[in-house]
Parts: structure tokens; C-alpha cells; sequence
């Protein structure tokens, strides 16, 4: 049976980059849209967009291809978009997938969730860039594709974009929190992704935050779609099935 998937992007990513594991999807007879988030596109003003933007070009999106029986795909920050999509769509989604990705509580924000020194460094670097953020690149090997080799790793750093600043300082207000939702959840956990340092780990951590869920697990680092997107495309599929 097809089913049909809507793939969530991570900060600093578009959704043109999860095509390679849409493609992984899709060879097993699923249909998966890739939509690029309100902060992320070329022209959006990274000094004003906030989570509310980037929330709300979900939800058009999915209206306005009158999708159903979705199964929406978080990455990261996009775990904070897809918990607000479900209180906004509730009869449209069928199942949550959480890939190594932010799982809040009403009333939190993304920062809330990170070590301080990570919030420390996005504060100095939104500062001085007109409040939108990049990754160094010593942090983006080391901690967020430690799995790739240095040219991967850099021909994938060469494809990032500014990151709209509000989207982690802002909080989500939620109608109930992510344990009371009755909509399928799943946690996709990749065991190196060292984005999070293991003292502050995704799973269990935020994980547990859903309540019943379905684990999956996989090899792979946080930027797994760049080094491994056949074997992601895979553990989103088990994530996603009835």
C-alpha cells in the first residue's frame, strides 16, 4: 500500500535536501513531498521569521495538496514544527516521526532543549549576522556529520543556509502536550548523532516526552540524509508503516 509521507527539514537545510532520501522513499511505492520551511527560502528575512511562519507553510502546504493520512517526518528543529502542525491538523495526520528531533513541552523553545553552550555561541553568532545563525564548521564536523569523510563533510556545509534566529528563542504553545495527543508517534534515533552531547541525549531524553511511542534505531550520524539517505529512507519507512 502507498502511503504518503511529508519529509520536515532540519535548521539550516531546505527541503531540495532531503530529496535523496525521498528518492529512497518513494522506490518502495510511497509518495513524499520535501517542502522547504517559511525562514529557509532564498528571499525569507531571517531577522523576523519566527516559528509561527514556518509552522503555518505546513500547514498550506498540506492544504492546499489536500493531503491526508500523512506521515510528517521532524528533523531536528522540525520536531518543533511538526508537534504544532498536529494540534493545527489533527485529522490529516496519521502517524509522527521524530528523527533525532526536538520534542517540546507547551510553553518551551527550542533553546530550552540545548546545552548552554550551544545557546551561548547562537547567541554571539545571531548578534553579529542581524539575529540569523550558521554552524562553524568545526562544529558541524565534528558534532553533526562525524560519520562522513572531509570532502562530504564539506560539500554538505557548502549547502547550508542562514537560519532564522527567532525559530529557537520563541516558544510553541501546544492545545495538549505530545504524550495526551492520540495521533501514532515514532522516535527515529541515530546512535552517533553526537549533535546533542550524550549526557543530554535525544533518546531518552525528549524522546519519553511522547508519551507511547514506537522506537526505531539506525546507524548514522545526525546528518545521516547526507551520508546514508538509502538506510534513512529505510528507518523512516519502519517508523512511519501501520
Amino acid at each position: 500500500m502507498s502511503d504518503t509521507y511529508v519529509l520536515i527539514h532540519g535548521a539550516w537545510h531546505t527541503g531540495e535536501l532531503l530529496e535523496p532520501v525521498a528518492q529512497s522513499i518513494r522506490a518502495h511505492g510511497h509518495t513524499v513531498h520535501c517542502p522547504t520551511l517559511a525562514g529557509n527560502r532564498p528571499a525569507d528575512d531571517r531577522s523576523k521569521s519566527g516559528l509561527a511562519e514556518a509552522v503555518q507553510s505546513v500547514v498550506s502546504f498540506i492544504e492546499s495538496n489536500n493531503l491526508k493520512n500523512v506521515r510528517l517526518v521532524g528533523h531536528s528543529y522540525g520536531g518543533m514544527i511538526i508537534s504544532k502542525v498536529a494540534d493545527l491538523l489533527p485529522d490529516r495526520i496519521t502517524r509522527l516521526v521524530y528523527w533525532n528531533a526536538f520534542v517540546p513541552l507547551s510553553g518551551e523553545c527550542l533553546n530550552d532543549m540545548v546545552p548552554p553552550h550551544y545557546k551561548g555561541m547562537f547567541d554571539q553568532i545571531a548578534a553579529a549576522n542581524n539575529n540569523a545563525i550558521v554552524l562553524p564548521f568545526p562544529v558541524w564536523r565534528e558534532a553533526f556529520i562525524n560519520d562522513a569523510d572531509a570532502a562530504l563533510a564539506q560539500s554538505a556545509y557548502d549547502k547550508l543556509n542562514p537560519h532564522p534566529y527567532k525559530t529557537f528563542t520563541e516558544s510553541l504553545t501546544l492545545t495538549s502536550q505530545m504524550a495526551e495527543k492520540m495521533v501514532g508517534k515514532s522516535y527515529l534515533n541515530f546512535q552517533q548523532d553526537a549533535a546533542l552531547p550524550h549526557s543530554l541525549p535525544w533518546h531518552p531524553r525528549l524522546s519519553e516526552r511522547l508519551g507511547l511511542f514506537r522506537l526505531i534505531e539506525g546507524q548514522g550520524s545526525h546528518e545521516v540524509c547526507f551520508t546514508n539517505p538509502k538506510l534513512l529512507g529505510e528507518k523512516i519507512i519502519e517508523a512511519g508503516r501501520d
